[in-house]
């Protein structure tokens, strides 16, 4: 089908789609209202319906003060029991599908509930606006002209009870319309293989010549698909292979320690990098626009929003707060009510506003993932915008990282130590220190105070990790591929202490 005819399709459904977006920009607080009580109404026969009496409530805050925030914890013997076959416990259409995430840390899996309607209303609508918005931004794209080359953690599927689990990709996968296949690659077939490494190989092999026009992953995944890709092609650059590529659908982990990979192997100035905020929980968030750093918050997907302030979350004061309340520039961890039947879920990601007027956010990090032993509070974000500066100033590169508080002994104070797996390392690994303690303290103000004259903590303590570290520890837990991620930062040493172990 020609370029033209096929954008002019697509930019039809974009009009149409564009009036319903428009609709939640201007009046954002009224489109998730309406969408509060029709998920309310829809749910009011279901076992949790009754339980707190949804049929009575007529306001937000009848709402919050009824029904309580819960994790994953708190919904575990409800999800197993739908698990199980059972149907109208929190949802009123059969649950079939169940997202096996354990996301980052966990040794207990979950199984994230996944509704038809989550299906279509959250998950598949999001894609279609993701496509749709890139080609309102490039009219003179040549997307459909070739495939998209998709990554998932795509495990197969393990039906029983009449319910089936496997990773969320996987399920996406065995639910899409036929045609579907032909505009991706690999086949099905591959990408449901379960072996990470035998799959990996077969992607290589069968994606080679393909035209491929965009991919789609998780960054630290799809880049060691993408050396392993150049390796066997003995090529440097990803346009010798594909020279129609043009963007890349990006989330999962943070981008900054990996751009400058990217860039390497992507060397054409205009290519672009989409965002994407998705979860087995849902589809939240998409970058609007190009060459944006910030994501439109989707208020129209099923999903109900509520934020947690991050200086009041566990504490004895923590306060919840509907979108309609929250602030440019703080942090908020997020909680969803949502199509699938996760009733004021805590997801363990917090968010930081850019803007309220549209609401689009910036994902700064895990409520788990921070270090705060010293009262620092120091969040993902910060560490990712700090390497992103120190690596660029000494021309390194980082694979992977992790990061633990040294706890003080006797008259010792404290410390936070990391262990960075370099693919370029810096020349002097002191130098890379001293700009990181340097870019820290710049970033956040409460770890500047308690590295003032060592007041607190001690300067960093900075281990380089062998090459494949990180790696090798994935895959002794089993956890290759797909979202799997390594923990960033932890209050604890736990998993420092195994890496070291693996390390040495």
């Amino acid at each position: 089908m020609p370029i033209p005819l096929v954008n002019s399709i697509a930019s039809w459904f974009l009009k149409k789609r564009f009036h319903q977006i428009d609709l939640f920009l201007k009046y954002p607080n009224e489109v998730q209202e309406e969408l509060l009580f029709n998920l309310i109404e829809k749910a009011k026969s279901t076992e949790i319906g009754k339980l707190y009496d949804f049929s009575s409530i007529k306001t937000y805050e009848e709402f919050a003060s009824r029904i309580p925030v819960k994790n994953y914890e708190g919904y575990r013997n409800l999800i197993e029991r739908s698990r199980l076959g059972e149907n109208n416990i929190f949802w009123p259409t059969p649950i079939k599908w169940f997202a096996k995430s354990s996301g980052t840390t966990s040794t207990k899996s979950k199984f994230i509930p996944v509704s038809m309607d989550s299906l279509e209303d959250c998950h598949y609508a999001a894609s279609k606006d993701l496509l749709c918005m890139y080609l309102n931004n490039n009219e003179n794209s040549s997307l459909f002209t070739g495939k998209s080359l998709r990554l998932g953690g795509s495990k197969e599927l393990y039906r029983e009870n009449g319910t089936a689990f496997g990773d969320l990709s996987a399920i996406l996968i065995d639910n899409m319309p036929f045609w579907a296949e032909f505009s991706s690659t690999p086949s099905n077939k591959v990408s449901l293989m379960s072996d990470w490494e035998t799959k990996m190989d077969a992607i290589v092999n069968e994606t080679i010549n393909e035209n491929v026009t965009s991919l789609a992953g998780v960054p630290s995944w799809m880049l060691v698909l993408l050396n392993n890709v150049l390796d066997k092609t003995e090529k440097t650059s990803l346009f010798d292979i594909w020279p129609n590529l043009e963007v890349y659908f990006h989330g999962g982990v943070s981008f900054n320690p990996y751009l400058a990979q990217y860039q390497k192997i992507l060397p054409k100035k205009d290519f672009k990098y989409y965002e994407i905020y998705n979860a087995s929980e849902g589809f939240f968030a998409i970058q609007d626009k190009n060459h944006s750093s910030e994501l439109l918050l989707m208020l129209d997907y099923g999903i109900y929003y509520e934020f947690i302030p991050m200086e009041t979350h566990g504490t004895p004061n923590q306060r919840v707060i509907p979108l309609s309340e929250v602030e440019k520039g703080k942090n908020y961890a997020v909680i969803i009510t949502t199509n699938a039947g996760l009733w004021r879920y805590k997801i363990g990601d917090t968010v930081r506003f850019t803007s309220i007027s549209p609401y689009r956010i910036k994902v700064s990090g895990r409520t788990k993932h921070h270090i705060n032993v010293f009262g620092e509070e120091l969040i993902i974000e910060n560490a990712e915008n700090a390497l992103k500066k120190v690596c660029k100033k000494t021309k390194s590169e980082i694979v992977d990282y992790t990061a633990a508080p040294v706890f003080m002994e006797g008259k010792e104070k404290g410390a936070h130590e990391w262990l960075i797996e370099f693919k370029t390392p810096p020349i002097d690994i002191d130098y890379f220190n001293e700009l990181f303690d340097n870019a820290l303290k710049a970033l956040n103000s409460d770890y500047e105070a308690k590295r003032y004259n060592n007041m607190t903590l001690n300067k960093p303590k900075i281990n380089v990790a062998r090459e494949k570290l990180f790696y090798d520890w994935l895959k002794q837990n089993n956890k290759l591929g797909g979202q799997h991620k390594v923990p960033r930062l932890s209050n604890t040493r736990d998993y420092m202490e195994e890496l070291l172990k693996l390390n040495a």
